[in-house]
Order: C-alpha cells, then sequence, then structure tokens
C-alpha cells in the first residue's frame, strides 16, 4: 500500500495554490508554525482539521494523506497470482489472512476486491474443516454484497453477482441465486445481443478491426460458454441418455473444430471429466476410460507446461490483446500444485467406482502420483 505523505502532499498543494504558511495557517485558525511543523514532519493535524484542508485545496482526503486505494490492472494481477502460489506451498490460514488484510487494506478497490472473491472461490476446499469452508463462501457473500452496494461500475457489479451466486449455491441457497440471476441473464433480453451490435456499429464506422475483433471474441466466448453448457447439460440430464450421447458428441466436434484443447485446456477438461462420469452412469467402462485420458491430458498441459497462458492462434488472431486485457492477465487462477490436487480428489467420484480396478484407471492415476502434489510450484 503506497505510504501516507502528508507532509509533501501540504507543500506541493501550498505552492500549487500560491499561497504561504501564514495564509493556510489563518484559515484553519492555526499557528503558522503548526504548519511548519505538520510540513516538517515534526507532528500531524488533528484530525478534524483534514476535511477543511482538503475543502481548502479542493481534493479528497486520501489525495491530501497521499493514500491511493486504487490498484493498477498488472497490481492486482501480481497479487492475486502471489497470493495463489502462497496457498499451494505455504499455511493455509497464514495466506488467508493475508488476503483479508489485502483486502482491508484496498477496501474502496472494487477491481481488486473482486478478485480476491474469485481467489478465494478457487482455494475455499482446501480446508478440512466443512464449518471454515462455510465460513470463507460467507465472506465472499459479504465482500460482493460491499461491491454491489458501493461500487458505481455496471460490470464489476454484475460480476460480483455471479460470484456471488456461486458462492451462494455453494452455500445451499440456490433459491436466492435464481431470484438474482433469472432477470439479468434472461436471454429474451436485447442487451443479449449487446456483443453484435457492438461489432455492427464499429462496422458502420469504418473500423473494420475493431469490428473484426470484437466479432472474434464474442465467437470465442460463446464458444467457451456452450461447452460449459454442455458440461451442466450432461450433468443435469443423465437420465436422457440418447440426448447426453449426443451432447457429447456434437460438442467434442466442436473441441476438434476449434481446437480447444490448445486454446482453453481447462474448459476442455471439465468436458471431458463430465463426459467420463455420464459414460461410466451407464456402465461403459471403455468410453468412460476414453474420456477420462482426454481429461489427464489436459490437466498434463495445465502442470507440466512452465507458463501456461491463455491464447489465440491462427484463426483466433486477434485475441491476445483482448486476453492481455483481462483483469487476470493470461495466467491461470488456480497453481499448478492446487490443480493436481484437484484432479486426484476427482478421480475419487462415485461415478467412477466401476473404474477403479481397471489397469487402464491406474495408470491414469499414476500419471499424477501423491508426492508429485508436494512437488509442484
Amino acid at each position: 500500500m503506497d505510504q501516507v505523505n502528508l507532509p509533501d502532499n501540504l507543500i506541493r498543494l501550498r505552492h500549487e495554490k500560491n499561497i504561504t504558511q501564514e495564509q493556510l495557517a489563518d484559515f484553519l485558525g492555526v499557528t503558522k508554525a503548526s504548519v511548519s511543523k505538520w510540513e516538517n514532519r515534526q507532528s500531524m493535524p488533528d484530525i478534524l482539521l483534514l476535511p477543511r484542508l482538503a475543502v481548502f485545496f479542493g481534493v479528497s482526503i486520501d489525495q491530501l494523506m497521499g493514500y491511493e486505494p486504487q490498484l493498477s490492472k498488472e497490481q492486482i494481477q501480481k497479487i492475486y497470482q502471489d497470493l495463489s502460489e502462497e496457498f499451494a506451498v505455504g499455511s493455509f490460514e497464514d495466506t488467508m489472512e493475508k488476503s483479508r488484510e489485502q483486502v482491508r487494506n484496498y477496501y474502496s478497490c472494487y477491481p481488486f476486491l473482486l478478485q480476491m472473491c474469485v481467489l478465494w472461490l478457487n482455494h475455499f476446499m482446501l480446508p478440512q474443516q466443512e464449518e471454515q469452508r462455510r465460513g470463507i463462501l460467507e465472506e465472499i457473500e459479504e465482500l460482493c454484497n460491499h461491491i454491489i452496494c458501493g461500487c458505481s461500475a455496471v460490470n464489476i457489479c454484475n460480476d460480483a453477482i455471479s460470484v456471488k451466486a456461486i458462492a451462494d449455491l455453494r452455500l445451499g441457497k440456490a433459491k436466492e441465486v435464481a431470484q438474482a440471476l433469472a432477470e439479468l441473464t434472461d436471454p429474451m433480453r436485447i442487451s443479449s445481443q449487446n456483443d453484435i451490435l457492438l461489432a455492427q456499429a464499429y462496422q458502420v464506422l469504418g473500423d473494420t478491426q475493431k469490428a473484426r475483433s470484437y466479432t472474434q471474441i464474442t465467437i470465442y466466448s460463446h464458444l467457451m460458454a456452450l461447452i460449459a453448457c454442455s458440461v451442466q447439460y450432461l450433468a443435469v440430464n443423465l437420465s436422457q441418455w440418447e440426448q447426453c450421447l449426443e451432447t457429447i458428441q456434437r460438442t467434442e466436434s466442436l473441441l476438434q473444430a476449434y481446437r480447444v484443447e490448445s486454446l482453453h485446456p481447462n474448459v476442455a477438461a471439465q468436458f471431458y471429466y463430465q463426459s467420463a462420469l455420464a459414460y461410466a452412469s451407464k456402465n461403459m467402462r471403455k468410453e468412460a476410460l476414453k474420456e477420462l485420458q482426454k481429461y489427464a491430458r489436459n490437466v498434463r498441459t495445465l502442470t507440466e507446461q512452465e507458463e501456461v497462458k491463455l491464447h489465440g492462434d491462427s484463426y483466433f488472431d486477434c485475441l491476445d490483446t483482448w486476453i492481455d486485457q483481462l483483469d487476470l492477465g493470461a495466467g491461470p487462477p488456480r497453481s499448478p500444485k492446487w490443480i493436481i490436487e484437484n484432479f486426484q480428489e476427482s478421480l475419487k467420484h462415485s461415478l467412477l467406482a466401476c473404474l477403479w480396478d481397471s489397469e487402464e484407471f491406474q495408470k491414469i492415476c499414476k500419471n499424477f502420483p501423491e508426492d508429485e502434489r508436494r512437488n509442484q510450484k
């Protein structure tokens, strides 16, 4: 956090206003010697004088004190990644308290607070005790409410509503989530077409490059959303096997056509895992193992590469600039160690019990041995 720097700011502001220490002292009703002591770091003004000083110079109290509560996007990304690494290799309690301290330091920097909610959501499962996990989810809920009530940026508030909904679902508050999101995500709303309208506007303005870029971003975003929706559709539709099978076939065609494993291995991994669960639920062992192998392959991509980053390709050649502008940039939201731990835990799903005794399943497990988790950084 930037240091409070009232003395230097008083000198600077006084010079900008072209007034003497005596003139400032007269306005405040104090002695010239008092102002001199403030500027020489020998004492500080009474707290009741700070609003009058701020009004006199036409600045906020934060500006007067030299306190800058806003972090740059690069600073937010660095704090997030540093804390994510600490969650992976250090004490959970110490890292959690360190992140809380950062929240207290920057309680009015809403983009940062939103990313702290994301950080907590990505790591709240680390504690062993359910009560502690619920406590973290409740902290996320409270912090999201603070963002929603205090932030004037609509996009940040909408993201906070979504993050809060994820936490609330984990807390068993499905009714509240449905009420909060039903209108916001209504596909019939005209606002759902904003991406296309924006691209059309740039085209009319003759800015072909921006029109092309926004259209490409929209295709990419909707593609990833479609795959995520397919994962959910499989999860809720296991009783309708013909639709499940067709969902798997159609979505895998999309994954191959758009080379999603290269573009976004995490999204691909989530789909293959859910497909494996679907096949396993029907005791289709061969098919389930095939999907698990694809799942493991993408997890391996996320953990073995020296630096995993989202990126475009020869088709999505406008994505890289956009990805770099995302709140967390192109880096992963979780450390490799945490990804491996999550992978190991996912293989214990009861639907996969029919595979546990197979040689192929054991090979998948051995590709991510338990002691490898401790060596990941």
